[in-house]
């Protein structure tokens, strides 16, 4: 399971982040916002590289910026991978998205609260973040159902709907056994 997890989370994270590009560029050329540096001067703190190189450097923000999506895409994956696919499992991701960046960006002093932004500025990283996850999500959720729904998908097929009284699946089906993965 982790091992399908690290490729396609990668894969899946990477197609989130080329995706949300492409739509930032277009809202760019539409609103007029200028590119962001802010990915560069995190990665720039976090690796202690001089503060003039995360001012302006191209290298330095796609790095960040694509990074964090190809990494945080491999989180998606397992979600996918153990059952958690779909809008509200891609949702849910967004968030995890939204918090990542602001976790740097705060931690680091590049940023400040998002509830101190301005509201266009909110709602227009909200709204790229939300094209990462469930783009993200759509591709982790495909390549996760080659192998099957899942040990949680598995568990609610026992009987529909949510019952406390509905035991954990045999251990030969749960994630990473042979039973479940099909081999």
């Amino acid at each position: 399971m982790l091992r399908n997890a690290l490729w396609e989370g990668m894969v899946a994270g990477a197609a989130g982040a080329a995706v949300m590009t492409v739509g930032e560029k277009i809202e760019q050329a539409i609103t007029g916002r200028p590119n962001s540096h802010v990915p560069a001067r995190v990665l720039a703190r976090l690796t202690g590289a001089s503060e003039a190189a995360g001012k302006h450097s191209t290298a330095l923000n796609w790095t960040m910026h694509f990074g964090q999506g190809v990494a945080l895409g491999v989180l998606r994956s397992v979600m996918a991978e153990v059952g958690l696919r779909g809008p509200l499992a891609s949702a849910k991701f967004t968030v995890v998205r939204l918090t990542n960046d602001q976790i740097l960006e705060n931690a680091t002093g590049v940023g400040a609260p998002p509830q101190t932004w301005p509201r266009s500025e909110l709602v227009i990283d909200v709204l790229h973040k939300g094209v990462y996850g469930f783009v993200t999500g759509a591709v982790a959720d495909a390549l996760a159902a080659r192998r099957g729904p899942g040990p949680g998908g598995l568990h609610a097929e026992l009987v529909p709907g949510r019952h406390a009284d509905v035991g954990p699946l045999p251990r030969s089906m749960a994630a990473g056994r042979k039973a479940h993965r099909g081999t």
